[in-house]
């Protein structure tokens, strides 16, 4: 449950797309992503595979997202913004700028980083279902019926619908990236190499790459889809560097995920609302929603601490740490 209703908090609220005046629409947007991110953990943790599976998962939830249920991949006039005007690919009648931003919203916060933080507040339980075959079916029938919600709720207010062709792509992309989900390497070989970075230096790094993002976020266009890709491109050299280290745990996953949940959590006070009241009833509810992250990441911290892997670095490394990254 937790998850559940951390999904749309992180993926809505905690970055300002909704204000908290509009927390009554929960009631939308929590069994779409909540049971999103329920599936794909489940999933994952079941076949006992790693983040890069459970990040491929996230990124077909974002195609999913924005390409069947929204429509916003293909719609010109997205709640007034000309979201396909910035760096346009006329021939799939998509804007590439917007593509790569919110399926990275997607991947990186809204699905990967709350399974992440729910994780790590039971880091015993980490690596486990949490869900019987009853409870997963039932998280599979609320995501659909958060889908269909969703489509209706935005049909309602744009009246748009994507072409045939787009929709039939956007199927097969995600079905691609379900496949190639499963196809990625489960664990990482043994550690080699010098020691793995402090958790406070991989934060700091998540912090300024995640914040570098966001920021160019408000320079749409081609120069800014090139870096995006040099970004992605430097993130997963890092990263795969560090998972293969001695002593990468559970502690080096919640600092990424703390740097990049602290990004979402600043940048909601620049950001006007799309939904819900905006001016100073908004930044109330941003510093609300920070101070709860902040103890959420804090409990987290001391949930992980706890574990004597995270101490020690010594002995035979748990299922999380032999994860990939």
């Amino acid at each position: 449950m937790g998850l559940f209703v951390l999904a749309p908090l992180i993926g809505e609220y905690l970055h300002g797309n909704m204000s908290v005046t509009a927390l009554p629409w929960l009631v939308l947007t929590a069994p779409l992503y909540g049971g999103g991110a329920l599936l794909i953990r489940e999933v994952a943790r079941r076949a006992q595979r790693g983040w890069s599976t459970i990040f491929l998962l996230a990124l077909a939830y974002g195609v999913i997202e924005e390409g069947l249920v929204t429509h916003t991949l293909f719609n010109p006039s997205y709640f007034g913004y000309p979201l396909l005007s910035w760096a346009p690919v006329p021939t799939l009648g998509m804007g590439a700028w917007w593509t790569i931003f919110v399926l990275t919203l997607h991947a990186v916060w809204s699905i990967s980083a709350s399974i992440a933080l729910a994780e790590a507040l039971v880091p015993r339980r980490a690596a486990q279902p949490w869900l019987s075959n009853r409870g997963l079916a039932l998280a599979g029938a609320v995501f659909v019926l958060g889908a269909v919600t969703n489509w209706l709720a935005t049909y309602e207010i744009e009246r748009f619908v994507a072409a045939p062709g787009q929709l039939a792509g956007t199927t097969a992309a995600a079905g691609i990236l379900v496949a190639a989900a499963f196809l990625v390497t489960g664990r990482r070989a043994e550690p080699v190499g010098s020691p793995a970075p402090s958790p406070w230096q991989v934060a700091a790094i998540a912090f300024a790459v995640t914040s570098a993002f966001i920021v160019l976020g408000w320079f749409p266009g081609w120069p800014t889809v090139v870096v995006y890709l040099a970004l992605y491109a430097v993130s997963a050299r890092l990263l795969a560097r560090w998972s293969k280290r001695p002593g990468w745990n559970e502690r080096h996953v919640l600092a990424l995920t703390g740097g990049a949940l602290v990004t979402y959590a600043w940048y909601a006070f620049p950001s006007q609302p799309l939904v819900g009241a905006g001016g100073l009833v908004d930044v109330v509810g941003n510093v609300l929603f920070a101070l709860g992250l902040a103890g959420l990441l804090w409990r987290a911290a001391r949930a992980t601490r706890s574990r004597p892997s995270a101490r020690s670095g010594a002995g035979r490394p748990t299922h999380i740490e032999q994860t990939d990254a």
